[in-house]
């Protein structure tokens, strides 16, 4: 695992905080986690750890759009022995999203750390991919502590604002309970309602 964080920082690829790494894993063991949609595949650091976590012969489904992160994270699940139980969609998110939604699939755990400013264009389709009882874990949600300026570069501007939008979806939605996180850069972990 020590090569793939120095390969993510070499090639500057964002992967998840430590912190945060550990309350994703903790959610993992405690729910015996048997089916996890990740968006946002990037090293496949998170979707290892993730199915280490997991219930044993746990299922991993990620989305990626970059191919050259799809092929650095066949790699690397190939490497650490989880290749078999992992398939990687090397698509738009929108897209492999509605086609995940389309076909029936359902999982036990989300964990949304894709592009930043699309967690609100994908939220309707997420609460419909998620089975009784599961739990979307949202990452990145401080976006590097632009959601508290006051005044927002005007190039992040539509990125900050579309997550503040997903804030108070969150927030405000009667099918999930979210708890939100100020460790690392933010997330929150909504389980949805029996």
């Amino acid at each position: 695992m020590e090569d793939i964080i120095k390969q993510a920082i070499e090639n500057h690829i964002p992967i998840v905080r430590s912190k945060t790494l550990e309350f994703l894993k903790k959610v993992c063991k405690e729910n015996s986690i048997e089916t996890i949609l990740e968006i946002g595949t990037a090293t496949g650091y998170s979707g290892i750890e993730m199915l280490k976590s997991a219930k044993e012969g746990a299922r991993l489904v990620t989305i990626e759009k970059d191919e050259n992160r799809v092929m650095l994270a066949k790699d690397n699940f190939q490497k650490m022995g989880v290749l078999a139980q992992v398939t990687i969609i090397n698509d738009d998110a929108f897209l492999a999203l509605n086609k995940l939604k389309d076909d029936n699939n359902k999982f036990d755990l989300i964990f949304l750390d894709g592009p930043k400013g699309q967690y609100f264009k994908y939220f309707s389709i997420i609460k419909q991919l998620m089975n009784n009882n599961a739990i979307l874990f949202s990452d990145n949600l401080n976006l590097l502590g632009l959601i508290n300026l006051e005044k927002i570069p005007h190039k992040h501007r539509s990125m900050v604002n579309n997550m503040k939008k997903f804030i108070n979806a969150l927030k405000n939605d009667n099918e999930l309970i979210t708890e939100f996180y100020d460790i690392d850069d933010g997330f929150s972990i909504s389980k949805k309602r029996a």
